[in-house]
């Protein structure tokens, strides 16, 4: 929506151009600049793109500032409390919640794309036996077009939503085998007798030689991540999957190059380094030397899982999965594992020391969702794969979004060139 315009000034050369505030529904409106080079002859220049929006949704809305995390419009609290991971999948692929019957459907069609090919299974011999199961994803991945290229012409609404549906099917085959293979075990196939969740932690962890049984805190923890982390607005990986999709690239190579940037430890590799960072501290006797440090501007050292680069207030997401944190280790017995000691103490000083509370530094989600995932018994290397997985579904509304938006264009950012003038080479003749 455009109401109002902002008129820009070239002091150099007093040319003026104005341009259209485009306003959303809510947060901050957003200037216009695709005339400002035609007009003016000037690019815009935001590294990071911290102050630039790359295009229009509905699907997500965060206000940082108040601590508010919208799917669709609903809140992340009331999603987390009433739904299903599913049912959030459908909520951000389609738009709405589903009715019962649009859902048991919805559930029905998911459930009949959860296998992998067996020429695609093969593809794991490749991998080294200690290949980082991230490497896996974003091989298998990537390769899945190979596979099933009946549905990859993203012209065709058809093709979207199978390739749409398969994604969201496969990704917990794909992650559990990519953890199977890491460790040498033989694959499971999945149970659809199971839920989506269940099925995910049976692959993960069964063996063929012994019954397993699903603790159904287990269940719950983890549907309760994944939908946390369904979607997050127009993250880094959200936006290497938008400007991928741009080409025109079938949805399986755009969904792969968002695993690549969320294996990124700045990114989906937050909560490994909360692990990293409490097994360094090894015991709550260390933990005013590292406070000490944390409060040290000389000090190059950072308490993990503190702050939020979007969220200035407290990370929404962090509040709901507190609970689950603390009743989980409850469950485990933490009292008899220094590292979850360790954690709930410097909980404790986050939420009480001035310096902390001044400078909002308050526990993210990737601190509880960290320890939850080593409590589960996942390893380090497998964190960013759930991430992957539950982020799924997020990347697959935004390209379907993204598809069916009449201003979408290949991506193509501009550059300030800061390189050497015209030169010759040594010996070449100079142009007339």
């Amino acid at each position: 929506m455009t109401k109002n315009t902002v008129t820009i000034t070239d002091n150099a050369t007093g040319k003026q151009v104005e341009l259209p505030v485009v306003e959303g529904t809510m947060g901050a409106s957003a200037i216009d600049v695709r005339s400002l080079n035609k007009e003016l002859g000037l690019f815009t220049y935001d590294p990071g793109f911290q102050s630039t929006a790359s295009c229009q949704s509905a699907i997500t809305y965060i206000d940082g500032d108040k601590g508010v995390l919208l799917y669709r419009g609903y809140p992340i609290e009331q999603l987390a409390a009433h739904s299903s991971y599913l049912e959030v999948c459908y909520l951000l692929v389609y738009g709405e919640l589903p009715s019962p019957k649009q859902l048991e459907e919805f559930q029905a069609v998911i459930l009949s794309h959860t296998m992998l090919h067996e020429g695609l299974r093969r593809f794991y011999g490749g991998f080294r036996h200690d290949a980082h199961p991230m490497a896996i994803m974003v091989g298998i991945v990537g390769a899945l077009s190979a596979f099933y290229h009946d549905s990859t012409d993203v012209t065709d609404p058809s093709h979207r939503e199978v390739s749409a549906h398969r994604l969201i099917a496969k990704m917990p085959t794909i992650a559990a085998a990519s953890y199977k293979y890491s460790i040498g075990q033989p694959f499971i196939y999945p149970d659809n007798n199971l839920g989506y969740v269940e099925n995910y932690l049976r692959m993960m962890f069964a063996v063929p030689t012994s019954a397993y049984e699903i603790n159904p805190l287990f269940v719950k923890a983890m549907e309760l991540i994944l939908i946390l982390h369904a979607d997050h607005e127009q993250n880094a990986s959200t936006s290497t999957v938008r400007l991928s999709s741009s080409s025109g690239t079938n949805p399986f190579a755009s969904i792969a190059a968002g695993i690549a940037c969320l294996w990124g430890p700045a990114h989906g590799g937050a909560n490994e380094s909360v692990i990293r960072m409490l097994d360094e501290i090894e015991s709550p006797a260390e933990i005013p030397k590292y406070i000490a440090r944390a409060k040290d501007k000389n000090d190059p050292f950072r308490l993990m899982g503190f702050g939020h680069r979007i969220y200035k207030n407290y990370d929404p997401r962090a509040k709901i999965i507190r609970q689950m944190c603390h009743d989980l280790l409850k469950e485990l017995g933490s009292e008899n594992q220094p590292q979850f000691e360790t954690a709930l103490e410097l909980e404790r000083i986050a939420l009480e020391d001035d310096y902390f509370v001044a400078k909002k530094l308050y526990p993210n989600v990737d601190f509880y969702s960290g320890l939850i995932l080593r409590a589960m018994g996942i390893p380090l290397n497998t964190f960013t794969v759930i991430f992957a997985m539950a982020r799924t579904v997020g990347w697959i509304a935004q390209w379907m979004e993204m598809m069916d938006d009449p201003e979408q264009k290949i991506g193509r950012p501009r550059q300030v060139y800061t390189g050497n003038l015209p030169r010759d080479y040594p010996g070449a003749k100079k142009k007339k």
